[in-house]
């Protein structure tokens, strides 16, 4: 655990990649083979379920303190992270010579927590405590939690395995996708012998873009070597078919195949060996549907008829990675469109469809064919070189999403809570109205957008101007105004303002506005009647 503990303080207090891409390669090459997959698991999205319940946590906790709850609270939101504030807490001494137990060990008895009474949990729990330094119960809280929040990408992991083991970065990267577990593989298996168990089911890492502007876009060179194809709203997947079996992975390498009944009944008649990369996307009569329908089939355990039918879904195919059998990536994406398409054209399925590419001659010309976009209730588009390869990961070059610019509302600040790790002292997450006659009805929440000197002014207008508080909550005088950016609105029972945004963040501070102007609820009424 010491080994662990030590690896996450160097990530955690290093903003430079290589220094942590060194700390994972030297830690994969020294630590226990079970310590290995089990960090695998970690850094890939793979923990442990959690055992305990927060609540109880912190009620043993304070008992152990011997301190009231309202320090406990006040601790917490000083801090804003409740594993580093119980490790503050925490009254027991430093351990003297303990024996240094390997990560897996606790990880075990973190799971063997499962089935005991909360009598029992206490007492496993706080000997686990007694064994283990300020820095390890923070690690050892966290992978209780579940509160991961590290600067370690899995691309970083991929890096320090292919740096250690010599091994290519892209075969690292295809070795660690699939559904394995640390319970049913070892390190050795899954990186340096590539078991096979699940390589029947194993998807490819996927290829992503990076946001390009418009005045970049006339800086990729002649057009002819570009395609544009339109960015869907919906789960970026992968339909996997090969030994007659189907998978369907989301680009969070999930296993979502039972969510999506008809669209393994459609690749059941795919030819074996064959792996699709594109969009699962809510469609009917010709046209996409809002992207929250997809959320109800994803959001339900058992996906039923009465579902099937308000949420029909189709796969829109953008690229073929593997073709009988044979990965085919590192062909031009002219070369496996050619083949995607003909493959296509043989399925007939209306739930299987060509994601189209648009014609052009010049940038300017596909700008003008863009702003389309949202009556096609797409988000813009993708570019691809026509002789590009199917990649790995984020990369520049290749791949662009050339995306529409947000729809934007002016709302008031109406209240502020205080935000978490390095911004838990300060109120850095807002909720903003719009006007309903004389009313500001609360119609977004956004903690992103501002930055951090502007944040500290809105801290300072927060504590000088608040009204009331709700436990962590406080409500403000409305006065400041805020331009705030969202992909998408729908329509919404759970919300007062009947109105739930997409991906809403503050644009920009309107110094310029009072708060008399900031937008009302019929304009976004209007917004949702428009592209809703």
């Amino acid at each position: 655990m010491k080994d662990f503990a030590e690896l996450i303080t160097t990530i955690d207090q290093s903003n430079k990649t290589n220094d942590k891409v060194a700390a994972l390669k030297q830690y994969f090459l020294e630590a226990d083979s079970a310590d290995k997959i089990w960090t695998l698991a970690l850094f890939t999205h793979r923990r442990p379920p959690r055992k305990v319940n927060s609540s109880l946590l912190k009620e043993w906790v304070i008992q152990w303190a011997n301190i009231p709850e309202w320090l406990f609270q006040e601790s917490y939101q000083v801090v804003g992270d409740l594993a580093e504030t119980i490790a503050l807490i925490l009254p027991f001494p430093e351990p003297i010579n303990s024996i240094d137990h390997p990560l897996h060990h606790y990880i075990e008895q973190l799971i063997a927590l499962g089935p005991l009474e909360n009598e029992d949990k206490e007492k496993l729990l706080r000997s686990i405590y007694l064994e283990l330094n300020k820095q390890e119960r923070f690690v050892f809280t966290k992978l209780m939690t579940g509160g991961w929040r590290l600067g370690v990408s899995q691309n970083l992991v991929t890096r320090a395995i292919s740096q250690a083991y010599e091994i290519d970065k892209t075969l690292v990267a295809h070795r660690l996708m699939g559904n394995w577990t640390p319970q049913s593989t070892s390190f050795s298996d899954l990186i340096l012998e590539e078991g096979k168990d699940d390589l029947i089911a194993r998807p490819y890492p996927f290829f992503l873009a990076h946001p390009i502007t418009d005045e970049e876009v006339k800086e990729l060179g002649s057009p002819s070597e570009w395609q544009a194809e339109w960015k869907w709203d919906g789960i970026r997947g992968q339909i996997v078919k090969r030994k007659n079996e189907v998978f369907i992975w989301s680009r969070g390498e999930e296993l979502i195949t039972e969510k999506f009944p008809e669209l393994v009944e459609m690749a059941e008649n795919l030819p074996d060996g064959t792996v699709l990369d594109g969009e699962i996307l809510p469609f009917q009569n010709g046209e996409p549907l809002p992207f929250a329908l997809l959320q109800t089939r994803i959001g339900r355990k058992n996906v039923t008829k009465a579902i099937l039918k308000s949420a029909p879904v189709i796969f829109k195919a953008y690229d073929l990675l593997e073709q009988e059998g044979m990965d085919i990536r590192t062909e031009s994406l002219q070369e496996r469109n050619g083949k995607l398409k003909k493959l296509i054209m043989g399925q007939h399925h209306h739930a299987l469809q060509y994601s189209q590419s648009e014609s052009f001659t010049s940038w300017d010309e596909l700008a003008e064919i863009r702003k389309k976009a949202r009556s096609l209730k797409t988000e813009g588009f993708m570019l691809k070189k026509a002789d590009s390869p199917y990649e790995v990961g984020r990369k520049r070059g290749n791949w662009w999403k050339w995306k529409v610019d947000p729809l934007t509302i002016d709302g008031v600040l109406i209240y502020a809570q205080k935000g978490h790790g390095r911004r838990a002292d300060l109120y850095s997450d807002y909720t903003l109205g719009v006007w309903q006659n004389k009313e500001l009805i609360p119609f977004a929440k956004a903690y992103s957008g501002l930055t951090d000197a502007e944040i500290r002014k809105v801290d300072a207008f927060v504590k000088k101007n608040t009204k009331e508080r709700f436990g962590p909550v406080r409500t403000v005088t409305p006065q400041l105004v805020f331009e705030i950016a969202f992909e998408g609105i729908q329509e919404s029972k759970r919300h007062k303002s009947g109105i739930a945004l997409r991906f809403p963040r503050i644009n920009r501070w309107r110094k310029d506005k009072k708060m008399e102007e900031a937008n009302t609820l019929q304009e976004l009424q209007e917004l949702l009647e428009k592209y809703g």
